[in-house]
């Protein structure tokens, strides 16, 4: 762990109790609108009373997955860098697919993206170790009052749609269909197919609220971890890393200071030798006509990395 995250650990404390609600500080946690944050923590812990299933498991992953890849290659790829070109049907399919992720509308995730690219780790930038300590930068920057609405001057290409507007309005719709969806799921295998040993609430609790909270954190520490912890191969303005282990968890985000040495491309591992999930699902969507005009990284950027490279010790 490098300096820096020692130093931004210890600000855990005083960066979460930035802020005085009862005065109705913009910075400060607005307390009612984060219960729904808490509620699916503390469903977590419903697993203790529902068990587990091989079923429900695979859910949660399967889940994690297509909602990992739909917060990475669209709401971040598509909608905040408009590195590639799809249809609007498809626009509007991966569109639901990351609401269903619990992060928000598209609009709001891709104008507080935008925000933060402009500002990155300057005092304008909300979500800043380097500005704002760990804590806050890693989740706290969300449930505070100031961030809750969009910033829609910063996605006026996007806001045109109004079904990505009204996903933006409703952001809560998706993620509740996607509830009853694995309670009704849940509540017809039980009684068509009882040896599965799942039942309503263990698909809830599995497919839900694990499958969410650990999806929720694997985001979060792009803006906060990634910002910390790993090697600089391009000189940028920021503090953004190259995590391997984070590239990992989050389907080539962690590929942090090659994204932000050249955020319009569709991939983020640079080299073959970095795994990105993201690009190669963006490939084989490619492939099957559903994506097209992925945006390559410029030559120049990747010779300056392999001359970077090379420099190291």
């Amino acid at each position: 762990m490098s300096t820096r995250l020692a130093v931004a650990l210890r600000r855990w404390v005083d960066s979460s109790a930035e802020g005085d609600p009862s005065r109705g500080d913009p910075r400060g946690i607005d307390w009612p609108r984060v219960v729904p944050f808490v509620a699916l923590h503390l469903g977590c812990f419903g697993a203790i009373w529902t068990g587990w299933s091989p079923f429900a498991a695979g859910l949660a992953v399967a889940l994690f997955a297509v909602r990992m890849f739909a917060i990475t290659a669209f709401y971040h790829r598509y909608f905040s860098h408009r590195a590639f070109r799809t249809s609007r049907g498809w626009q509007f399919v991966f569109a639901v697919l990351g609401a269903s992720a619990v992060q928000r509308g598209p609009l709001w995730w891709a104008a507080h993206h935008r925000h933060h690219h402009a500002h990155s780790d300057r005092p304008e930038d909300v979500h800043s170790a380097r500005q704002e300590g760990f804590l806050r930068s890693h989740m706290g920057w969300f449930l505070a009052r100031e961030n809750f609405a969009t910033r829609m001057r910063l996605v006026r290409d996007l806001a045109r749609f109004p079904e990505l507007r009204w996903l933006d309005r409703y952001d809560v719709a998706v993620p509740a269909a996607l509830f009853v969806a694995l309670w009704a799921l849940g509540a017809w295998l039980e009684a068509v197919h009882p040896s599965l040993g799942t039942g309503p609430w263990q698909l809830v609790v599995w497919g839900f609220c694990i499958s969410t909270v650990v999806l929720f954190h694997s985001t979060f520490v792009i803006n906060s971890l990634a910002h910390c912890w790993g090697t600089q191969r391009y000189a940028t303005s920021d503090d953004s890393r190259n995590n391997p282990l984070l590239a990992l968890v989050t389907f080539g985000e962690g590929w942090h200071n090659n994204h932000h040495r050249y955020p319009g491309a569709a991939r983020q591992g640079f080299y073959w030798w970095e795994l990105d999930l993201s690009w190669y699902g963006l490939k084989l969507l490619a492939a099957l006509g559903i994506v097209r005009d992925l945006r390559p990284v410029p030559t120049s950027v990747l010779e300056a990395g392999r001359r970077s490279r090379r420099r190291q010790p």
